[in-house]
């Protein structure tokens, strides 16, 4: 019989039961790992695809109630989502087992086990495991990057190709909203760790108490609520790419830290004293002037040396004007697919309005706009009232413009659908009350 091709790792503290199910696995599955400790799952797992974790939940003499099962689980859903994750468990203590189906488990044996049945749960889960991958495969095809035209942007990507090839650190910087996040993973996805795992760590919604046990991670009893030994953000990223978006907001006790990490590639967690080996690719990103933090000293200098061996900077939304209505169009077409719809387009009145309107937000501004105005049309088309892109300060006051005659225009329409009513019509065209009224005056539609 020719064996199938998978990788299973069963997990229990008992020596027979691994000896049991290797003995069983092993004649159908290609490769079968077995461990006695489930602190062993995060390495195993970063050294190799496991297709199948056939997880006990009880590990410790004593305490049969599942949480250390569920809590790794949960460790291997984040680290591995791929992975199909089976849960072991005495009869009688199937509600555990239960709970941990509804968190992410996909399925759950009794034991002792019916070789069959056993046979049967684990055939399914490899072939979960196989269409889970074969997803993840077509959505990493299927990913698309808006480029553009501009010569800043073009630039921007053109580094991000040559310096993907590489393990080089990296430091993206721009305003918020410019695309950073994207930036990063399409030098993650262009990479040699594209299969692998790519970790995205908010630096700028962390407390102060939480970044050290988030990013490198804790064992048990290093603190009160430290109930089982966790891996950090950098573990999870093992062979892959962590991304620290708002690097400049890292606290300067933990800044010599993590340089000491980028140097000598291990990281201790807190409460232990022994290094763990880390091979993962640091992309960093700011919208802070990180140079000034230096000068001020609340940065460090050698730790910015660190993360910019490649510097990239993404220009501002308004400095890539002739970029703006193709953006939105490529936006228009994958909120659409999003939300399983087509034929979508914008009123051909919209790509001035689009090209003056400041975008403060940049791309992430424009993105909430359009998704809202997706929302709100009617008939697939996206009017520029839609779009709630009139009202701001920069209005052009030249009545020789056709924007104005635009404006001027879809006022009108709005104030005759709505009979007048300024409420109304200000809602509708996404302008406060005053703002209407200063322009009713501005284009003498009074009367």
């Amino acid at each position: 019989m020719r064996k199938k091709q998978a990788q299973i790792l069963v997990v229990d503290d008992q020596e027979e039961i691994l000896f049991s199910a290797k003995m069983i696995l092993k004649k159908h599955f290609e490769t079968i790992f077995t461990t006695n400790s489930p602190k062993k799952i995060i390495s195993i797992l970063n050294e190799n695809e496991i297709n199948v974790v056939l997880l006990d939940m009880n590990y410790r003499i004593g305490f049969e109630d599942g949480r250390e099962g569920i809590h790794w689980l949960k460790e291997i859903k984040t680290l591995s989502p791929n992975t199909i994750v089976i849960l072991m468990t005495a009869f009688g203590k199937i509600e555990t087992a239960v709970e941990g189906i509804k968190i992410g488990a996909f399925d759950y044996v009794l034991k002792p086990w019916h070789n069959e049945k056993l046979l049967e749960i684990i055939d399914k889960a490899v072939a979960e495991s196989r269409k889970n991958t074969k997803k993840v495969i077509a959505e990493k095809t299927e990913k698309r990057y808006f480029t553009g035209t501009s010569q800043k942007i073009k630039q921007a990507y053109s580094v991000a190709e040559k310096v993907a090839r590489t393990d080089a650190n990296v430091l993206i910087l721009g305003e918020n909203g410019t695309g950073k996040y994207v930036f990063a993973e399409f030098i993650h996805q262009n990479s040699e760790r594209k299969n692998q795992p790519f970790v995205h760590v908010d630096l700028g919604s962390l407390s102060d108490n939480l970044f050290e046990s988030e990013l490198f991670g804790y064992a048990k009893g290093a603190f009160t609520d430290a109930k089982t030994d966790t891996p950090g953000r950098f573990e999870t990223a093992q062979n892959g790419t962590i991304f620290l978006d708002e690097i400049g907001n890292i606290p300067l006790h933990l800044q010599a830290k993590l340089l000491h990490i980028l140097q000598t590639k291990t990281l201790t967690r807190l409460g232990e004293s022994k290094p763990r080996s880390l091979n993962v690719r640091v992309i960093a990103a700011t919208n802070s002037d990180i140079k000034s933090e230096v000068k001020n000293k609340t940065f460090r200098e050698d730790l910015l040396y660190r993360i910019n061996t490649m510097e990239i900077n993404l220009p501002p939304l308004r400095e890539r004007k002739d970029d703006i209505v193709p953006m939105a169009n490529f936006i228009l077409e994958n909120i659409a697919q999003k939300y399983n719809q087509e034929n979508w387009r914008f009123d051909e009145n919209v790509s001035p309005y689009l090209e003056r309107y400041p975008w403060k937000g940049n791309v992430r501004e424009m993105e909430n706009k359009i998704e809202r105005a997706l929302i709100l049309a009617e008939n697939n088309t996206i009017s520029v009232t839609d779009l709630d892109i009139l009202d701001f300060e920069e209005i052009q006051e030249n009545d020789d413009n056709p924007l104005s005659e635009m404006e001027k225009t879809a006022i009108e329409k709005a104030l005759f659908k709505h009979h007048g009513n300024i409420s109304k019509t200000a809602e509708e065209l996404g302008l406060s009350r005053a703002a209407l009224y200063r322009r009713i005056e501005k284009y003498d539609l009074k009367n």
